[in-house]
């Protein structure tokens, strides 16, 4: 009889096996389905920086704030952005000070802020990975067509191909993000692999998952790099090549901070000198700021999986989801907000 996914993850008593999921969204799934309760004491579940709001640093918040309160912009952007602490102050803070900030869904609920409002400079708080960038290169695109001069965007647009292969070193396997895939394809994890970087791209049912986290069971034992795509009916070799040239035709690599991690070369995106006047750094002369978080908050540390939340001092006591000190509190996608909210310890 042939094994099951949760017989093989179940039966495991081979090395010490340390799987790293990145996406956020996977993050809840694996708690909500209780998949943590089965893993034998051999298996160690890492939580990953693939939450954008989360890696977004103090010194974006800041620059926003400075747009929001010195620039007096209207600024646009989505819900999870508003409560991550900056350096002095959050968004909610400035938008109690007076400053004007709006929630939106999309890039282009942005746009049409702007064309409805042609009094006002309003400015895009561009964060995610490839799979909302081509939104963003979307509504840039369609300023510079209809020549709507009161839009930008204020980018930490971020990439995760380099993103892995600076943590390599954090986890035996990846479990790649299926959202993400979806864009990118899976050539890039082809290359990782040339690297010495393992993963599988996990859907997020539970048999997806568990037939994921199998897979990285099975493929360990050979003790050489492997991928695999665990989510073939969404995710393919190619990805979306539309979506990927609409990302390049707009946008450009760059080297970007990622809240824990540092400066990553080549893992940041910005705008090509044909949209630059959209670039709302270089419209609004904002100061570079590199902002600095709560010093007692080990968001960072999370982040790199060098601890669980709860490890943090402040988890649970100073930090909760109604008032956190770090950005992995506050995004429903965050490490912490998991582990608080179904009592891991």
């Amino acid at each position: 009889m042939t094994e099951t996914a949760r017989e093989i993850i179940e039966s495991y008593r081979g090395r010490p096996l340390r799987i790293m999921e990145v996406c956020g969204t996977h993050t809840h799934e694996i708690f909500r389905l209780g998949i943590r309760k089965i893993l034998p004491e051999k298996i160690t579940l890492i939580s990953g920086p693939g939450c954008p709001v989360c890696v977004t640093p103090a010194g974006f918040i800041d620059e926003a704030v400075f747009l929001a309160l010195e620039k007096k912009v209207l600024l646009c952007t989505f819900g999870d952005l508003i409560r991550v602490p900056g350096t002095q102050k959050s968004l909610a803070k400035a938008r109690e000070e007076g400053g004007e900030i709006r929630t939106v869904y999309s890039p282009l609920d942005a746009l049409e802020t702007a064309e409805k409002n042609p009094g006002k400079n309003v400015v895009f708080l561009s964060v995610g990975f490839e799979t909302t960038v081509p939104g963003t290169c979307l509504a840039v695109r369609k300023a510079l067509e209809r020549k709507i001069t009161n839009f930008s965007i204020l980018g930490a647009n971020k990439t995760m191909p380099n993103a892995y292969a600076a943590l390599k070193g954090s986890a035996d396997a990846f479990l790649y993000p299926g959202h993400v895939s979806v864009i990118t394809g899976t050539k890039i994890y082809e290359e990782l692999r040339e690297q010495g970087v393992s993963g599988v791209v996990a859907g997020f049912t539970a048999e997806e998952i568990l037939s994921s986290l199998a897979a990285i069971v099975r493929l360990s034992g050979k003790k050489e790099p492997f991928f695999l795509n665990c989510y073939p009916r969404v995710v393919t070799r190619e990805g979306n090549p539309a979506a990927m040239a609409l990302i390049r035709e707009v946008m450009q690599p760059c080297d970007a901070r990622w809240r824990g991690l540092g400066v990553i070369p080549g893992s940041g995106l910005e705008l090509r000198e044909k949209y630059i006047s959209f670039d709302a750094r270089k419209r609004f002369s904002v100061p570079e700021m590199t902002g600095e978080g709560n010093k007692g908050c080990q968001c960072g540390r999370v982040l790199k999986g060098e601890i669980k939340p709860c490890e943090c001092p402040l988890f649970g006591k100073a930090c909760t989801p109604l008032k956190p000190v770090g950005a992995c509190m506050v995004s429903n996608e965050g490490a912490c907000s998991a582990f608080y909210q179904y009592g891991e310890n």
